[in-house]
């Protein structure tokens, strides 16, 4: 749906960037908890270094620590003692512009994955994609000569891997959808997913090896994903345990035991939305904006990103 907002002169017009923010902030989605996340973890960390910096302890010895409990290591026997890691690593980090990136690319991204497919999804490739990430990661150092020397004490952190999952998952998913990039100007979304790809594939070996071997893992998972959403290869239900599905009964009145899958409901919402946005605005047409309910204007406003 086009982006739209109503005044009182019966114009529309493109809502500001203050009202998308406070729209988004609103909207208490997966997307939003997953940088409110990451910004926490990042922040929490920037207090306990400063406090360690006022007792003059080095920055360094708290990095090493708090990395050694939350980051993944490459050194496989540690995961037994540090089971967490695989979740935990994907949510952590240290400089301010590894986290801004990861959460620039996390947003824009995720706002058009949300456009298309559901926000368990959106939680589904983000988590599994980390996993992958972390899989590679420990694979490859385990496995290639080149690392032999520092595979014991190699390790890695951050949201990169998850969010190239959610990248490539959207990007193959509706590979024709279309940006207008500063300097570039329209580019499809495939492009741009494509050009990420090679930029880490040709990165590997020339510095910070584990980070964009980590980052292919992601990538992996979002290229199967969106294959098996596409050709549906096997049925994946994910999360399926946090939520239950709505009988047609539920749904229409009608008495049967036919069950909605997630995406069917996610469908029937999003059509029944659509279809209230419509009959909101024709209401607004013939009798003007100010004989809207305040339910209806509420409506208009959250759907107006």
């Amino acid at each position: 749906m086009s982006s739209f907002y109503y005044n009182p002169y019966n114009q529309y017009q493109s809502p500001s960037i203050s009202d998308k923010i406070k729209s988004f902030l609103r909207s208490g989605s997966v997307l939003l908890w997953l940088l409110i996340i990451n910004i926490g973890v990042w922040f929490c960390f920037c207090l306990v270094s400063l406090v360690s910096w006022l007792y003059n302890v080095p920055v360094e010895s708290v990095e090493f620590m708090v990395s050694d409990y939350m980051a993944i290591h490459s050194y496989i026997p540690l995961l037994l003692h540090r089971f967490w890691t695989p979740l935990s690593y994907m949510f952590l980090h240290f400089d301010f512009w590894h986290i801004f990136i990861n959460m620039l690319w996390l947003y824009w991204f995720g706002k058009i994955f949300l456009e298309f497919l559901t926000s368990r999804k959106l939680l589904w490739v983000y988590l599994w994609g980390g996993i992958f990430g972390a899989l590679f990661f420990m694979l490859s150092y385990n496995i290639f000569p080149v690392f032999d020397s520092i595979c014991g004490e190699a390790h890695a952190l951050g949201a990169s891997a998850s969010v190239m999952a959610v990248v490539m998952t959207v990007s193959f998913y509706v590979p024709h959808y279309t940006l207008n990039l500063l300097f570039i100007g329209r580019i499809r979304l495939i492009w741009i997913a494509l050009v990420y790809l090679a930029i880490d594939v040709l990165s590997i070996q020339h510095g910070n090896a584990g980070g964009h071997i980590a980052h292919l893992g992601g990538a992996f998972f979002g290229l199967l994903y969106a294959a098996n959403l596409k050709l549906h290869f096997f049925k994946l239900q994910p999360l399926k345990y946090f939520s239950k599905s709505k009988t047609f009964k539920e749904k229409t009145g009608k008495n049967t035991n036919y069950r909605y899958t997630d995406d069917e409901l996610y469908n029937i919402r999003k059509k029944h939305e659509q279809e209230e946005i419509d009959r909101i605005l024709d209401k607004i047409s013939k009798h003007g904006y100010d004989l809207l309910s305040k339910k209806e204007k509420e409506m208009l406003f959250k759907k107006s990103h």
